[in-house]
Parts: structure tokens; sequence; C-alpha cells
């Protein structure tokens, strides 16, 4: 249930920190639910990995269906993805989620330390 809940929370405060600060504030949003949400690192990685792979994969798709993959086809030609569009959503997506992780993680070791 926490998981489930930390996933949620770290999903809904980067989609609002998205809407006013740069794209690095995913990891101060996953940081935040991780000190407030108390799971072990391993698990609170993973509940910032998945929000976040969830939401900025399913922003790139939505993007990308928008613009019928005109771009985005575009941009996976540029770099070694061959040209394939889901494999750029699917990157994109791996990114966010490494660093919501990353900052999720730092956030529960930060609140065991603090014991």
């Amino acid at each position: 249930m926490k998981f489930i809940v930390a996933v949620i929370l770290t999903a809904s405060l980067a989609f609002a920190a998205g809407l006013w600060f740069d794209w690095w504030s995913i990891a101060i949003a996953a940081f935040i639910v991780a000190l407030l949400v108390h799971q072990k690192a391993g698990k609170a990685f993973l509940a910032g990995f998945t929000g976040l792979f969830i939401l900025w994969g399913g922003f790139a798709w939505w993007m990308d269906m928008q613009n019928e993959s005109i771009l985005s086809k575009k941009i996976a030609a540029t770099l070694p993805l061959g040209g394939n569009a889901i494999l750029l959503i699917v990157v994109t997506a791996l990114v966010g989620a490494l660093v919501a992780g990353f900052g999720a993680m730092s956030g529960s070791y930060l609140r065991s330390s603090n014991k």
C-alpha cells in the first residue's frame, strides 16, 4: 500500500513541479515523497522510478500521438535509435525514471540516517 501511495504521490508532485520548475525538479519531488512515505531504499527507488516512468512515458506518448510521430521519428533518426519513435519514448521515460529513482533513494537514505 505504501508503494502505490508513493508512486502516485511521486507522479503527482513531479507533474505539479514540472509546471513551474525545470525538468530536474522531478528528483526533488521524489526526494520529498521518500522523506514523507517511509520505505526501504530499494522500494523507494522503485516507487520513484515507476511513478516517473509512467508519467514521462505517458506524456511522451501523448505528445507523439498529437503530431503523428513526425518530430519523434526525426529525433530518433538523429540519435542511434534507427528512427524508432517508440524506442525514443522508452529512452525518454527511462531518463526521467532514473533521475526520480535516485532522488527517492536519496530521500530514503536521509530518513533512515536520522533515526
